[in-house]
């Protein structure tokens, strides 16, 4: 068994208390015993019970459980496949709300995740990490935020319409983001955390629905941009390319007439020429 426990936090939006990864021993168990904070647990492989109130869950990998506040719950390793589980614990003003957007509370304590290999991967890094230093408990914290968005948005549901409104959300704030610092130095992996999803995730969903990968749309709306400037006579080449995010104006014009089979001057010509 790995664990570790955080160092006394503040109550604040949201803060870890403890986690860790444990691979249990046949019918191993645990309580009944209640809590006075929010607890997850995620199979990665083999099979166990969990019961609270009158209810009795037998669950297996890809499953996971949510044990609330001051709620006495059981639960037990299955004799001949026992499971082995991540769990982390954790709470804060905001770890209500943040569980509702992942369709899980005391009445639906039970989740199954179509994201089984992110999701893995996530509680890997979050296992990872010592809590050495502050930075690290940073860290963890968004880690922690990260492994309830990935709840969030790999719950499996017979509601097709449900995830698919949440991807048309999530593009669309790509497209915001883009339109907003278009002209700043920015990546797919800082976007990405912006949002609060995985970078490989989020990728194939705007490619489903803009048919192209996010750094093309990025590079499209520059250039669309750009396209708008160069009108403007008085504007320099330079200062357009560094207008729509290119420090570099040669690169800008490489990119340009990668685009538009054209090189920015050359566009700006024909543009005064059509004027004319």
């Amino acid at each position: 068994m790995i664990q570790y426990v955080t160092k006394s936090l503040p109550i604040t939006d949201l803060y870890l208390t403890q986690y860790g990864k444990e691979k249990c021993l046949p019918a191993h168990d645990h309580g009944p015993a209640m809590r006075d904070y929010y607890l997850i647990h995620y199979i990665f492989h083999g099979k166990g019970t969990f019961k609270v109130g009158k209810n009795t869950y037998h669950l297996k990998e890809g499953q996971g459980f949510l044990i609330c506040p001051d709620t006495i719950t059981y639960y037990q390793a299955d004799e001949a496949e026992p499971w082995h589980y991540y769990w982390m614990g954790f709470n804060g003003y905001q770890a209500d709300n943040l569980l509702n957007q992942a369709n899980l509370s005391r009445e639906n304590p039970i989740f199954d995740t179509s994201l089984h290999y992110q999701l893995t991967q996530q509680f890997e890094q979050l296992c990872n990490n010592k809590m050495a230093d502050q930075r690290d408990e940073l860290e963890s914290i968004g880690q922690l935020y990260l492994l309830l968005s990935l709840l969030a948005c790999g719950q499996t549901k017979d509601e097709a319409t449900d995830s698919s409104d949440k991807h048309i959300k999530y593009v669309s704030q790509v497209v915001d983001f883009i339109k907003m610092n278009y002209a700043n130095k920015i990546t797919v992996a800082e976007i990405a955390s912006l949002i609060g999803l995985n970078r490989s995730y989020l990728s194939s969903i705007f490619k489903k629905y803009m048919n192209q990968s996010i750094q093309g749309y990025l590079i499209q709306h520059r250039i669309q941009v750009a396209k708008e400037l160069l009108r403007k006579k008085e504007i320099t080449i330079g200062d357009i390319a560094r207008s729509v995010g290119y420090s570099d104006p040669l690169l800008f014009s490489k990119v340009f007439k990668k685009v538009c089979g054209i090189s920015p001057l050359n566009y700006r010509k024909a543009c005064v020429h059509t004027n004319k």
